[in-house]
């Protein structure tokens, strides 16, 4: 903890891994266009155009009181959220946005990789969370790495005084993971 404490990018990974499965999907709208005198220009969404959809709840709101609550452009398509209030309508708080490949590596499920119209899909928790992989090779690559990683964690269960920074193979597994999330 100390050697990565100031890496930000673990520690969303980490809020990913703590807060699975309260997932939500950002679906912005479609861009709408304005001519100006250099050309056609994307205008950005309006906060309140916005959806956010659960797998369980369907649409939901972010709260008022949520820092992301006028947040227009998300990086990633997804959130975690800590809490889930229903009073008016559903309302997620405490949400923090998460790139694809914490989903993919602290997420649960099985991940699946699949041709489908020439892109190579990552899905997981029965294909609701999905991304586009760069290539076949990449998909592949993201996907024996997550079965490394839970096989690590299986066989420290089994082995509660196995040291994962000491041991060749965890130690590797782990540098791998935090390289990838570090550059991502």
């Amino acid at each position: 903890a100390n050697t990565n404490a100031d890496n930000i990018k673990l520690m969303s990974a980490m809020l990913c891994a703590a807060l699975y499965p309260n997932v939500v999907q950002v679906r912005a709208p479609e861009g709408k266009f304005q001519m100006t005198r250099s050309g056609t220009m994307k205008m950005p969404s309006k906060a309140e155009e916005m959806k956010f959809v659960t797998k369980n709840d369907g649409y939901v709101h972010i709260h008022p009181s949520s820092i992301n609550y006028q947040v227009r452009n998300f990086d990633s398509p997804y959130l975690v959220y800590h809490e889930k209030i229903k009073t008016s309508r559903v309302f997620v708080r405490d949400c923090s946005m998460v790139s694809v490949y914490p989903l993919i590596l602290f997420g649960g499920g099985q991940v699946n990789v699949e041709l489908r119209k020439g892109d190579f899909l990552i899905s997981m928790d029965d294909g609701w969370i999905r991304f586009v992989a760069a290539s076949h090779q990449i998909a592949e690559l993201v996907k024996e790495l997550r079965s490394e990683l839970d096989q690590l964690l299986q066989d420290k269960i089994k082995n509660p005084t196995m040291d994962l920074h000491t041991c060749p193979r965890g130690s590797r597994i782990i540098a791998m993971i935090v390289k990838l999330l570090t550059t991502q």
